[in-house]
């Protein structure tokens, strides 16, 4: 019976013994990763008391560069040098369209069989002579938005100032006014005449 009692108590001292040798080394293994991390800053030599500092990433943020390149397509972004670029139309069509709507009420086209201007107080400029003086955004601008560039004391500027030509800007496809434009940048002075400045539309 005693030696029965004995062998137990061995028994349970083992365990125990193995328990506190299995808690040490968690104790240890969980000072060295502190440490590693930059979370300790010192141990007891018990091993039973850490001191704690503030916490920090393990990796600082690197810093951002600026960019050094311009954006891409891929970027979302408008990429450097980028120009609009008006598409090639049909000077045809675009004559067929001069016609639709009446353009020939206000302006003149020499070497073109259009009726003459109607409406005498709203003579625009006259057309053959444009052609070769104005590239393609200039006279799509003169269409979609014909204020922007005007000549003070003509006839077919209004008292504050703007164009009184009508907006066709509800009423003409993005096709017609291409190939408008294309029309537009078709026309030459009859008789090989010199083209004249123009300073406004």
């Amino acid at each position: 019976m005693k030696r029965s009692l004995l062998v137990a108590i061995a028994i349970v001292g083992a365990h125990l013994l193995a328990a506190i040798a299995i808690l040490f080394a968690a104790r240890l293994a969980t000072a060295d990763d502190a440490l590693i991390s930059g979370t300790v800053t010192s141990i007891d030599p018990a091993g039973k008391t850490l001191t704690l500092a503030q916490q920090g990433p393990r990796h600082p943020a690197s810093p951002q560069t600026p960019r050094t390149t311009p954006p891409s397509h891929g970027d979302h972004g408008t990429p450097g040098g980028w120009r609009f670029k008006w598409p090639k139309g049909d000077p045809a069509k675009g004559r067929q369209v001069f016609g639709k709507l009446e353009c020939y009420s206000c302006h003149e086209v020499k070497g073109e069989q259009f009726p003459q201007p109607s409406d005498k107080g709203k003579v625009g400029p006259e057309l053959s002579m444009m052609g070769p003086l104005h590239d393609a955004l200039y006279f799509a601008e003169a269409v979609i938005n014909p204020s922007a560039g005007i000549e003070p004391g003509k006839p077919y500027t209004a008292p504050d100032g703007s164009s009184k030509m009508p907006s066709f800007n509800d009423s003409m496809l993005v096709q017609e006014l291409i190939d408008l434009v294309a029309f537009l940048q078709s026309l030459k002075p009859p008789g090989g005449a010199a083209p004249t400045g123009h300073k406004g539309h």
